[in-house]
């Protein structure tokens, strides 16, 4: 299925990408008036003692936001479900709604016709954390464990405001440029990680976003949420995390409103697409929680 309205200047996937792709089972469930693209990675010896995992992308971002992190996950013998979130990559819009409060009966049908009644265990990133979150409150039987990563709607503004540059206005020969600048502005810390294959997952996905509008991200929709969350609830947050930058310290207040809050994982010398600056320590991190006990 080819995602509407996908203007005919955008890039392709780099083969990087495009080969882990290849290696995932593809499926398809309802979503508006198209489908719901998920990729699945399944290990050589799986280990069925272990819970399916199932990894959220951010916002303006598709399967991709995890590419460095699902062949280790997929190592530990994890079956990995990565959609991408209605609305973005090869995914439909929903029928109603353009935001992150909008998404969760679509992917709890997905899931009913991939898994059945099996729970997960859910990471989501940024806008897939609030995602995630609103699966977790909605549809409680379907995730044992939540692991927020870089997730906004906490509430917590930044010492300085995050400003993106607006780029599609612009000829070709500018357009990579706004790009670095609004990685470096947003995603990533260090400028050395603002790497051609970065460049090239972003540019790919930006011009997949056909969710416009959103705010919830802004707001403390996902706080709101955390009261009514029983399951186990875990956070790795990039230490430099523009979302937070100086005011790291009110995150824990507002995760121990969760009613089982087991702890917040910083990765050091990582923004906030951390699992990607920081893939081996982040990946790291997130076996430690899914290795604990539940």
């Amino acid at each position: 299925m080819s995602p509407q309205s996908t203007p005919q200047t955008s890039r392709q996937l780099p083969h990087l990408a495009q080969a882990l792709a290849a290696a995932a089972a593809r499926h398809e469930t309802p979503c508006g008036t198209g489908s719901m693209v998920w990729h699945v990675w399944t290990p050589e010896v799986a280990n069925d003692a272990l819970a399916p995992l199932l990894l959220f992308h951010g916002g303006s971002g598709s399967w991709t936001h995890w590419l460095r992190n699902i062949p280790a996950l997929v190592a530990s013998g994890r079956s990995v479900y990565v959609p991408d979130l209605p609305g973005f990559g090869d995914s439909a819009r929903p029928a109603q709604g353009r935001d992150a409060d909008s998404l969760s009966e679509y992917i709890e049908q997905g899931l009913q016709l991939l898994l059945g009644e099996r729970s997960c265990d859910v990471a989501g990133f940024s806008f897939g954390g609030m995602v995630a979150g609103f699966l977790a409150a909605q549809f409680p039987a379907r995730v044992a464990r939540l692991i927020l990563v870089g997730a906004p709607g906490m509430g917590i503004k930044p010492e300085q405001p995050v400003r993106l540059q607006a780029w599609r206005h612009l000829g070709p020969e500018l357009q990579d440029a706004v790009h670095r600048s609004n990685l470096a502005a947003l995603m990533l810390y260090k400028p050395e990680a603002i790497t051609e294959l970065a460049l090239g997952l972003h540019v790919a996905n930006v011009w997949r976003d056909r969710m416009p509008g959103r705010r919830l991200a802004r707001t403390d929709v996902l706080a709101a949420l955390l009261p009514g969350i029983r399951c186990p609830l875990y956070a790795i947050y990039g230490r430099e995390d523009a979302l937070y930058r100086g005011r790291m310290d009110g995150l824990v207040p507002v995760l121990q409103q969760a009613g089982d809050f087991r702890g917040l994982t910083f990765i050091e010398a990582a923004g906030h697409w951390a699992q990607f600056e920081q893939a081996g320590a982040f990946n790291e991190a997130l076996l430690a929680v899914l290795d604990a006990a539940p």
